[in-house]
């Protein structure tokens, strides 16, 4: 057995050791409470949360009850499925009294000609001229957003892109086998590389990406800053019908409560898509009379002028 403190009084190994033995405790309680708290504030059952992000029931539990040492890569999968970023689930600053995240949720609140002259007086360069003519079309998978994307570009005379495309194009390998290499930590590095590379090499372009790109706080601002983003919108049934339609079984194979986890994860984004400077539903629309409805939409907005 040793002593706490020499006969000298200086600190010994033994109290270094408690101490941080104390801050990595007050570390996991804290992440615990704000994992707990921000599941709650959303509203999404930790069933859910568990879906979504991989993790499993019984660690999300020990998690929120401090009694979790969590991984970073796990904290990462549930800070995604939140739509936080890590570092506020760690930070020793309180994040529901910051200054900053208080002003975040009030953007993401307010409307969209608010948030508009916000990013206006913070951006020095014009939005308008940042967005150049780039136009992206966000939303779940079978919202038509590769199919009227192309159809749109082949009309318009300009280059359609699928941002998905250009991943495989960069990795050398499909998207499926990327996520099981990278997993999807990984892939969202290379989504946010290729967003940056098409960035740079298109001043006018229809680009199509991932539902699920919202998620990614950085990678989506990036795209917001420097596109006129349209948001493609259909009901939960439609979007079963339309991938399964595609030949895609992924999302019904074996789950029984396919549509329910749809709907949760639509409502989860929804904060998320309506941040998109125009909306499109296509909802029991022909595909030609969505098509009509995004080119007319497209010049309405002066999207491209």
């Amino acid at each position: 057995m040793g002593e706490i403190t020499n006969f000298k009084g200086e600190t010994t190994p033994s109290d270094r050791r408690s101490f941080v033995d104390a801050a990595v405790d007050a570390l996991i309680a804290r992440v615990g409470e704000r994992v707990r708290k921000a599941r709650e504030l959303k509203g999404i059952p930790r069933r859910v949360l568990s879906e979504i992000s991989g993790v499993s029931p019984r660690y999300l539990a020990q998690l929120e009850a401090g009694e979790g040492n969590i991984s970073i890569g796990l904290l990462q999968r549930v800070a995604t499925a939140l739509d936080h970023r890590i570092e506020w689930l760690m930070g020793e600053e309180d994040p529901w009294t910051s200054d900053v995240l208080r002003m975040a949720e009030q953007f993401r609140a307010a409307n969209l000609e608010t948030r508009q002259r916000v990013i206006d007086l913070l951006n020095p360069i014009p939005a308008s001229a940042m967005r150049a003519r780039r136009i992206c079309l966000i939303g779940l998978r079978g919202a038509g957003k590769s199919t009227l994307g192309a159809m749109a570009g082949a009309t318009l005379g300009i280059p359609f892109v699928e941002l998905n495309r250009e991943i495989e194009e960069q990795s050398g390998m499909p998207i499926n086998e990327v996520m099981a290499l990278y997993g999807q930590e990984g892939y969202r590095k290379l989504e946010a590389q290729a967003l940056s590379r098409v960035i740079a090499t298109h001043d006018t372009m229809i680009l199509a990406v991932a539902g699920g790109i919202v998620v990614e706080p950085d990678t989506y601002t990036t795209l917001l800053n420097h596109f006129h983003t349209i948001w493609l919108t259909a009901s939960p049934e439609e979007h079963m019908d339309r991938v399964r339609a595609q030949g895609d079984t992924r999302p019904m194979a074996g789950n029984a409560e396919a549509m329910s986890q749809l709907k949760t994860i639509l409502t989860n984004r929804l904060p998320l898509y309506e941040r998109a400077l125009a909306r499109l539903d296509t909802s029991g629309k022909p595909l030609k009379t969505s098509l009509a409805d995004l080119l007319t939409l497209i010049k309405e907005r002066g999207f491209l002028d």
